[in-house]
């Protein structure tokens, strides 16, 4: 089978775990694993192989950088030091915890006897650092917080590139290769500053082109070029491609876009990365499901439940040695928010392409990948599956019963003005007694005005979901105003100038409502 044919079956099939979780309410992102799963165990195609060539040429740079593009620096920079804090020492930490605790306890278990300490310091570093592709596609779709969101996302884009770093130095720490505390904290600050430095080159000379062009197929093309582009450079020069991509991103997106875009160009930019991060995201965590080897997985669950627990226990801790750093300054958060920060810590692609990459000869290299793939899955799976009731549990994301209820009335709403409407055409029709349509016609009154006077008392009480639904009304009518504007060009009823300044000023005012995004959310708990 050919690779085509195979891209557009895992198309298929994940447009099929898309509809299908809608009515199961499971995350995009558990359901395509799952998917993946089943289609790995029975063989039914064969897939692309997730290895680390197609990571870094494919999926990292389209969604990390789209990631970025959305970022507010602002908002980022207010949070710096938390963000930092969980990015650079947080995930040192992190490593070490899980190489000082793994490597005991696998021999005195019994497990992986001969397991040292720089082994395990190996596995520690492909496994500690959050995969950006795992925690954003999960968060977004939940409604959390949007500082909290910021937390987890800023996190996710630059401790996956701390986690790289790391790696590479642990395994020449493992080749006997002369490594000095001075010589990683060197070689750290080079890597990383040198691909922040050329993500920055590359995002500021795409922005400035863009300031001089206004097409937004060739700006699309320059946002793509960033993109790529300065993944590519840095990975190329051996410094972090990931790194790069983050800066570049940030840059387009909060200098290129804003002040060398217009607002119908912007508009079509970021609807195209937003089809990019789905399309990418549908289909890696397809082939994550396809890779894991089930049945191996199954006779190596000693050493994954004591690695997931170690991995997750030192980032528990991890995170609240932050919390209690930030306490002190301006960017503390409420001590709830920590349990999220801990389970939000998902794992991805990253570290299974990073554990297929190590050298063939690598002592304990067949048990690292068995065990790398086990706690990925489990926390996608299981923390997939739990965020969402721990979010609405804690109290952070509400509106559990309050949503059904409301969603309830107004599809009630809904269908009572389908009758209503049906009533008309069979009017209009003569098909039915005056009469008797007069009747139903006063039925169906009556059914709306009393869903009209519950949704009433449910504003009432208290919900702010009414007001929740404004700016999707308003993008609602704007959308219409766009195909009405669009509908008299065609037929000739407005010249093209006119057309063209209708358009302008409708993306205009569509991009302000995304821009201010709904009110704050009244469900941030405090500490």
């Amino acid at each position: 089978m050919s690779v085509e044919i195979a891209l557009i079956l895992l198309f298929i099939v994940a447009m099929t775990v898309a509809i299908v979780v809608r009515h199961l309410r499971l995350p995009y992102t558990v359901g395509l694993v799952l998917a993946g799963l089943l289609l790995g165990w029975i063989r039914a195609f064969p897939a692309p192989h997730l290895n680390q060539a197609l990571l870094f040429a494919v999926f990292l740079p389209g969604l990390i950088f789209e990631a970025a593009f959305h970022l507010n620096f602002r908002e980022f920079w207010r949070n710096r030091i938390t963000i930092s804090a969980l990015a650079f020492p947080g995930v040192f930490a992190a490593i070490l915890l899980t190489a000082l605790t793994l490597a005991p306890l696998a021999n005195a278990l019994g497990f992986l006897p001969g397991f040292t300490w720089r082994h395990a310091l190996v596995f520690g570093a492909l496994i500690s650092a959050t995969d950006p592709v795992a925690v954003l596609s999960l968060f977004r779709s939940l409604g959390i917080p949007r500082r909290l969101s910021l937390l987890l996302e800023g996190e996710s884009l630059l401790n996956d590139g701390t986690g790289i770093v790391f790696f590479t130095l642990s395994l020449s720490l493992l080749t006997g290769t002369a490594v000095t505390a001075r010589a990683i904290s060197i070689e750290f600050m080079t890597v990383v500053g040198m691909g922040l430095a050329i993500g920055a080159a590359v995002g500021l000379a795409v922005s400035m082109v863009v300031r001089q062009v206004d097409d937004p197929m060739i700006e699309i093309s320059l946002t793509t070029i960033a993109a790529y582009g300065s993944f590519a450079a840095a990975d190329h020069l051996h410094y972090s491609g990931v790194i790069a991509t983050v800066a570049s991103g940030m840059l387009c997106g909060n200098y290129g876009a804003r002040t060398g875009m217009s607002a119908s160009t912007r508009v079509a930019v970021e609807a195209f990365w937003e089809y990019v991060a789905f399309a990418l995201n549908s289909v890696v965590f397809l082939l994550i499901g396809i890779e894991v080897p089930i049945g191996r997985l199954l006779s190596a669950w000693p050493s994954i439940i004591v690695a997931y627990l170690i991995v997750t226990l030192a980032r528990a801790f991890v995170i609240h040695a932050v919390w209690r750093l930030v306490s002190l300054t301006r960017e503390r958060f409420p001590a709830i928010w920590s349990l999220v920060l801990t389970w939000g810590g998902l794992r991805g692609a990253l570290p299974m392409v990073l554990a297929l990459a190590l050298p063939p000869d690598f002592p304990f290299r067949d048990q690292i990948i068995s065990t790398t793939f086990g706690v990925v899955t489990l926390s996608i799976l299981g923390h997939g599956l739990t965020m969402p009731p721990l979010l609405r549990w804690l109290g952070i994301v509400r509106g559990g019963k309050e949503r059904s209820a409301y969603d309830l009335l107004r599809g009630e709403l809904q269908i009572a003005s389908a009758g209503l409407d049906e009533i008309e055409s069979l009017r209009h029709l003569h098909a039915i007694a005056p009469a008797s349509l007069d009747r139903l016609r006063q039925e169906y009154e009556k059914r709306l005005q009393d869903v009209r006077d519950k949704l009433s008392e449910v504003a009432t009480e208290g919900s702010r979901q009414p007001e929740r639904d404004l700016p999707q009304a308003r993008h609602r009518l704007l959308v219409a105003e766009k195909d009405r504007a669009l509908e008299a060009y065609r037929r000739g009823l407005i010249a093209p100038a006119i057309h063209d300044r209708l358009l302008a000023d409708i993306d205009a005012r569509i991009l302000e409502l995304e821009t201010k995004g709904e009110p704050a959310d009244e469900a941030q708990v405090k500490s």
